[in-house]
Formats: C-alpha cells, sequence, structure tokens
C-alpha cells in the first residue's frame, strides 16, 4: 500500500506541476533555431499570401451562420486568395436558405455523417494550400487569418493553432491590440449579437458573465494554454483549438467516420508526419465558458472519450522513436487518462495507512477536504443555475459536441 500511495501521489504531482515545471526550464534552456513569428509575418507579407480554404461543419446552424459568415468575409485578408466551404450535415432547419444568401460561400449539404465526415467531405472540394478549420459557433478577432497563417512560412511547420478567448477571460487580452482593433472587434460582436441565439444566455441584456462555473473554467483554461505555448516552444504542441486552427492541405489524412476530437488527432498526424504544430496568440477567436458544471462535465468526458479512441487509432502516438513528442505526448495526454485511477488508488491507500502514521493521516483529511470542497462547489453550482426555458430548437453539431449553444462574447471582451 505504501507504494501504490507514493506511486500515486507522485504521478499526480508529475502530471499537474511537475511537468509544467519541466516544460518551463526545457523552453528557456532550449533554443530553436526557426524564425520568429514577426520574421515570418514579414517574409509572408513580401509575397503573395498563401491561398486558404476554411471549412466549417455545420447542422442545424441558421440562426448562427448570417453573424458567422459575415465575420469570417470581413477578416483581413484577400479575398481573391480565400474560400469558404460550409458543409451541412443533414440540416433540418434554414441552414441551406441561410447560406444561398452568401454567392462568396461555398455551400455542400449531405446527409447526417457527423462532424467528421463532414469536414472530410469540405476538404475533399478545398483548393487553398492552408486548410483553416472553424466552427459556427465562435468568432474571429479581424487580424486572426493574417497571423495564423504566418507561421507557415517556415517550412518546417505542418499547422498552426490559435487561441480561444473566453468571456471570462476578458482581462487577458486588454493591452494586446491597438484601438482599432478593439473597435472592429467590438463591432463583430454586436453584429452576432442581433442574429439570434441562446435564450438563456441573451437575458442578461446588460452583458454580463452568466456561467457559474466561469472563474474556475477561466483559470482551468489559462493553465491549459500556458501548456500549449511552451509545448509549441520546445517543438510542437499536441492538439490544436478547434474553433480556430490551421493545417497545410497535403497533411490532411481523412478523419474516420466516428472521430470526436479532429482538433487533436489531425494535428498529432502531421506531427508524426515530422512537421510542428505551433501556437500563436495573435489569432484569437471568441467564446463563452461553459453555462453550468454539467456543460462542463459533458465537454470534459467527451475529451477524455476522444484521447482515449486516438489511441486505438493512431497507436504509433505510444511508440517513443516513432512519436517526435512522446515525453511530451504522454506527460500530457495519457497523463491526464492515469490521473483519476491515482486519485481512487491514493485514497484507498489513505485509508488502509492513516493508522501507521501521521503523513498517511494528513493525506486522508486533505483528500476528504477537497472532495468535500468539491461537493460544495457542485451544490452551489446547482443552486445557482437559471431556469432553463423549454425549446424545441434541432440539435446542433456544437451541442452535440461540446454540449454549448450559440456563443456572444462579454462586452468586457469588446472593450478590453
Amino acid at each position: 500500500m505504501r507504494l501504490i500511495f507514493w506511486v500515486s501521489t507522485l504521478t499526480i504531482v508529475y502530471v499537474y506541476a511537475g511537468y509544467p515545471l519541466l516544460l518551463t526550464i526545457w523552453a528557456r534552456v532550449r533554443s530553436r533555431r526557426s524564425a520568429p513569428e514577426a520574421a515570418c509575418a514579414s517574409e509572408m507579407r513580401r509575397s503573395a499570401p498563401p491561398t486558404i480554404s476554411i471549412v466549417i461543419a455545420a447542422r442545424n446552424e441558421a440562426a448562427r451562420l448570417p453573424a458567422r459568415i459575415e465575420n469570417l468575409l470581413a477578416l483581413a485578408y484577400p479575398a481573391d486568395r480565400r474560400e469558404i466551404i460550409v458543409v451541412s450535415d443533414g440540416s433540418s432547419d434554414d441552414t441551406a436558405a441561410v447560406l444561398a444568401q452568401f454567392p462568396a460561400v461555398r455551400a455542400i449539404a449531405t446527409p447526417a455523417g457527423g462532424k467528421a465526415a463532414a469536414l472530410n467531405l469540405a476538404v475533399a472540394h478545398a483548393s487553398g494550400d492552408i486548410l483553416v478549420f472553424a466552427d459556427a459557433r465562435q468568432m474571429f478577432a479581424p487580424e486572426a487569418l493574417q497571423a495564423l497563417v504566418a507561421p507557415f512560412a517556415d517550412a518546417s511547420i505542418g499547422g498552426v493553432t490559435g487561441e480561444l478567448v473566453l468571456d471570462c477571460e476578458a482581462s487577458d487580452i486588454a493591452g494586446r491590440r491597438s484601438g482599432g482593433e478593439r473597435r472592429r472587434t467590438e463591432g463583430t460582436r454586436r453584429e452576432a449579437t442581433d442574429h439570434g441565439g441562446d435564450r438563456r444566455i441573451s437575458a442578461d441584456r446588460r452583458g454580463q458573465i452568466t456561467s457559474t462555473i466561469g472563474d474556475g473554467v477561466s483559470l482551468y483554461w489559462r493553465y491549459e494554454k500556458r501548456l500549449r505555448r511552451l509545448e509549441s516552444a520546445i517543438g510542437s504542441t499536441l492538439g490544436a483549438t478547434g474553433a480556430i486552427y490551421a493545417l497545410r492541405r497535403t497533411l490532411y489524412q481523412p478523419l474516420p467516420d466516428d472521430a470526436i476530437l479532429d482538433d487533436v488527432l489531425t494535428p498529432m498526424r502531421a506531427v508524426l508526419a515530422g512537421h510542428r504544430v505551433v501556437v500563436t496568440d495573435r489569432a484569437i477567436a471568441f467564446d463563452q465558458a461553459a453555462i453550468d458544471a454539467d456543460t462542463e462535465r459533458r465537454r470534459k468526458v467527451r475529451t477524455l472519450a476522444g484521447n482515449v479512441q486516438i489511441l486505438g487509432i493512431e497507436p504509433r502516438l505510444l511508440v517513443p522513436f516513432v512519436n517526435p513528442v512522446w515525453l511530451q505526448y504522454m506527460s500530457h495526454k495519457v497523463g491526464r487518462l492515469i490521473v483519476p485511477y491515482c486519485f481512487l488508488a491514493l485514497f484507498a491507500a489513505s485509508v488502509t495507512l492513516a493508522a501507521e502514521h501521521f503523513v498517511y493521516a494528513v493525506a486522508l483529511a486533505a483528500q476528504c477536504g477537497l472532495y468535500l470542497l468539491g461537493g460544495y462547489g457542485a451544490w452551489l453550482d446547482f443552486v445557482s443555475r437559471p431556469a432553463a426555458e423549454p425549446t424545441s430548437e434541432p440539435m446542433t453539431l456544437a451541442d452535440s459536441g461540446a454540449g454549448r449553444l450559440p456563443a456572444r462574447a462579454d462586452k468586457r471582451i469588446a472593450n478590453a
């Protein structure tokens, strides 16, 4: 039991504290010779920018698509170097009629087959050198496409992921954007607000954050983005932000129809092919935090299930000399899958050993206190939830995936 106690403890500490510390030291010691992002952007400006294909898989997104497409059309990127492809995956609402209002958009209708199948179909019709993956829910900052494409001037880079900024992180981007960018983004967000959306969220007309778990989600998301930046600095990050990422079209491999996490599987396949996937925090997409703990729980369950599935699809990721980022993958992705079992083992070992030594007794008391606080937080979330209004709206891909409804960033983001 002592061995179980200490192995479980060390595993948990390593995954959540030791690994970030290792990355921090590694990033400071290792100096990459690749051109910095500013140099890549300068080189990109001196030549014609690459052609890009923005692909969106949508199901029953008629309420969101007008604002989303207008947002994409207004982004700073040459219109003759850009195409937008939207695959309507078995939509039963007015999605087709909405798309028909935008001649610049290539609309493809297909029977419902899931997001992965819809993305495969979209990519098959894409002609751009760079694929930009986006969702119907979020909005991009005005310079997002330029920032997302700039790193591809480095031939070693196969994919680029941008930054997703949640409404509860408004202060994080204050000062990072010019006044002009803030005004343009404010217009984008106001326009999005005018095009329908989640009734439960829009009831707060003062634009205040309505999530009951915003602070916790914000803290975790900042931690996660810090890890991704460090991983990018030492070589390659281990996935992408599904709302905003790009890939060289030549590196795209068709996804299994039942793939859950395209934004992890697709970038990792690029890494296995010998390319880097890097992070740029200048390419920004906006979204809202999960409305409550149940919504966040569904998202996390989906993420964990997707990571397990990827190990079955690409077992090469577990082979040290095949996966260039094996240590990072085992620490970040596989470690997260192991940690829940370590907590169970740690609790059982603490109960058994508590009478032997005060260290084990203190560990047991600390765990009991932690779980009680977690239960209290869950109770607070439950009693703080707004009453859900009945709705007959059809399910969308976003709802079936992350369990989220249309996003409209908090006014504090727009004014940051």
